[in-house]
């Protein structure tokens, strides 16, 4: 019995150090970027995973995003390949 547990020790350390090392960290990354995505609004500055610098011009739905990346130039954008937001826009005018 004290053989089988002195063999799967060294197997559960590396699980514990693989989840605190790799993928803890992957996790938080993953709920900051969704949170990111899902606050965008008009007027931010955004760069696409692609690379792509423009101005969001509207919010289409939960999928998509309208962003100008030239002056008369828009594309449509899905949310997740948002990469970051580089500054806040101002609150939409009502």
């Amino acid at each position: 019995m004290n053989d089988t547990l002195l063999q799967i020790m060294p197997l559960l350390l590396i699980f514990v150090i693989f989840y605190f090392l790799l993928l803890r960290p992957q996790q938080k990354r993953m709920k900051d970027h969704r949170e990111m995505v899902a606050s965008l609004r008009r007027g931010d500055t955004v760069v696409t995973t692609g690379g792509l610098i423009g101005k969001v011009t509207k919010v289409k739905d939960d999928h998509e995003v309208e962003v100008e990346i030239a002056e008369n130039t828009r594309v449509r954008i899905v949310r997740s390949m948002i990469g970051e937001v580089r500054s806040k826009g101002e609150p939409v005018k009502e």
